[in-house]
């Protein structure tokens, strides 16, 4: 339940929420007001949906995605160019320090569903990432392209891809087409379990509670180590606290956990392809380095049907350095061979326990003991 529950969550978790959603969201913290981008359709298309940069986010109303692809690049980031958390000097932004608490790390999921790469900007460096792609996912990129690769000394760029493709255990019943929600009269496509579905598709189903016809959860099993969770809520939380309610509210659940005659389910098809920048990140300079991120792209490619599930995501950092590189430091010649002190301490302690004062070293050896 561990390797896609949090990604796959975020997706689920939103469908519930009305989907309207303006142009810029904001939302007043304590410290700051994050600033939400909205999505955009592959078209370029302002798209009614927000993408989170983690799922500590504020949530803004409508329908919100998050993915870990982009929290990925900013670990690598981190780990391979910066080595300190990425603070802005002029005030870091509440997004980059949620994003710095690092609660998803590329180990949460299994390492043949993700691809990463970095490397200085190049058309070399481009290739290796298209030729890496093809060979793990044999996948080709959507975003590469709005990069200029053009070799740069000055760039680094960072990239991620993560994939999943999987079958729940048996295909689900297609029901009948319907509404969602009250505020959007199209009718959709749904899958599920009815009371003529066969009873060999009850195992594709756990329950994780059911306290109300308005507060339930489900898990649907796969054949792989991916499990898909559906939270019915409408308490108005963050993703990682939506989460957290569903582990305590399955604790807490000691009635029928099993799927049966009587359960009946519904869930419904979904097709989405969603891209956005994180611009309260961009063209800040970062603290106690010569970087600053000059450009970003997440993506999100995801499909559900009665059949299972595909996700494939994309997402890029454009580092740009802040001054030219100036000349090689000057070596540094540590050599004691001349006077100098010395002294001896505890690790832990603020005085010393022992001290010298070294002026001739060689009068100092003919005193050692025979």
């Amino acid at each position: 339940m561990k390797k896609l529950l949090g990604i796959l969550t975020a997706v689920f978790l939103t469908i519930s929420l009305v989907p309207v959603v303006s142009a810029c969201h904001f939302k007043k913290s304590e410290t700051a007001i994050q600033v939400h981008s909205q999505a955009k359709t592959q078209d370029g298309k302002k798209a009614d949906a927000i993408i989170l940069a983690t799922m500590n986010d504020n949530m803004p109303k409508g329908n919100v995605l998050w993915v870990g692809t982009f929290q990925i690049v900013w670990n690598e980031v981190i780990d391979n160019l910066i080595h300190h958390p990425i603070e802005f000097i002029g005030g870091t932004t509440i997004t980059a320090k949620n994003l710095n608490k690092r609660e998803f790390n590329k180990t949460d999921i299994s390492e043949d569903s993700y691809y990463t790469k970095y490397g200085i900007v190049s058309p070399d460096l481009k290739k290796e990432i298209e030729k890496g792609i093809k060979e793990k996912f044999n996948e080709t990129s959507d975003i590469l392209g709005a990069f200029d690769f053009t070799y740069n000394p000055m760039k680094m760029f960072f990239y991620a891809m993560l994939k999943k493709d999987f079958k729940f255990l048996e295909p689900f019943d297609k029901l009948s087409d319907g509404v969602f929600g009250s505020v959007n009269s199209e009718k959709i496509k749904y899958f599920g379990i009815d009371s003529n579905s066969e009873g060999k598709l009850y195992k594709n189903v756990s329950v994780l509670f059911y306290n109300s016809g308005d507060d339930y959860a489900v898990k649907l099993n796969t054949k792989t180590n991916d499990r898909v969770v559906l939270y019915r809520t409408d308490d108005d939380k963050k993703f990682n606290e939506y989460f957290e309610d569903i582990k305590a509210k399955d604790k807490a659940f000691s009635e029928r956990k099993y799927f049966g005659h009587y359960d009946r389910l519904k869930v419904p098809d979904i097709s989405l392809y969603l891209m956005t920048s994180f611009k309260d990140v961009e063209g800040k300079n970062i603290k106690n380095s010569d970087f600053k991120i000059d450009q970003t792209i997440e993506t999100i490619d995801f499909k559900m049907d009665n059949e299972g599930v595909k996700l494939k995501s994309e997402a890029a950092m454009m580092m740009k350095a802040t001054a030219m590189p100036g000349p090689r430091p000057q070596i540094r010649y540590f050599y004691f061979d001349k006077d100098f002190v010395l002294f001896l301490i505890e690790d832990g302690r603020d005085v010393p326990y022992y001290a010298m004062r070294i002026t001739d070293v060689a009068s100092l050896n003919k005193t050692g003991k025979k």
